[in-house]
């Protein structure tokens, strides 16, 4: 995987994040930078470990399969697993705010319990972009970096934009990187069946 394709991948897999963040940021009243720089960070950390807990996952059921076998499909894999995820974020960015309109029933403050569920949350798609990151030849500690920082960037960004942008933005976010998902899926699926 090139180190564009990464980048996309980074920033696609922090954008149900970045939803999320503009719609805590928006609860939030006058957030300050630190209150925005601690989400990111949790988030951020969170989102970097669980690609990891997936690779590892996907590496383990390899050394059951035969080398050859895994090779003739590990793009069809790593295909059907990055655009069924993106398929998956296109229709959740579609859905009713229910869950924000709830969101605004909540207390200014969190607590860290309640932020590390809801990173936890955001971040299951990461653990299974980390399964098909097991079967391509990537390296999945720069991958997994990647991820997080560009996660922790982009919920200290959405803190921020929350109380002025509101929900507007953030299906928006979430429908641009499910594209950018299917996107890169397409692209691997593609290279691998050129070379």
């Amino acid at each position: 995987m090139n180190p564009i394709a990464l980048l996309l991948l980074a920033f696609s897999m922090s954008t149900d994040a970045f939803s999320v963040a503009i719609g805590k940021g928006a609860n939030l009243k006058n957030p300050r930078f630190t209150q925005a720089l601690r989400l990111g960070l949790i988030f951020g950390i969170v989102e970097a470990i669980t690609p990891l807990v997936g690779w590892l996952i996907g590496r383990s059921t390899t050394y059951f399969i035969d080398a050859a076998f895994v090779e003739r499909w590990d793009h069809w894999v790593a295909f059907i697993i990055l655009a069924g995820l993106g398929a998956y974020m296109l229709f959740e960015s579609f859905q009713s705010d229910d869950d924000d309109e709830d969101a605004g029933d909540k207390p200014a403050k969190m607590s860290v319990v309640k932020i590390m569920l809801t990173a936890l949350g955001t971040s299951i798609d990461a653990m299974a972009i980390g399964i098909s990151l097991a079967f391509i030849d990537v390296n999945i500690f720069v991958a997994a970096a990647l991820i997080g920082l560009a996660t922790a960037m982009m919920v200290t960004i959405g803190v921020m934009l929350g109380r002025a942008l509101g929900t507007l933005i953030g299906h928006r976010a979430e429908m641009l990187g499910g594209v950018m998902l299917i996107i890169i899926g397409a692209w691997i699926l593609f290279s691998h069946m050129m070379g």
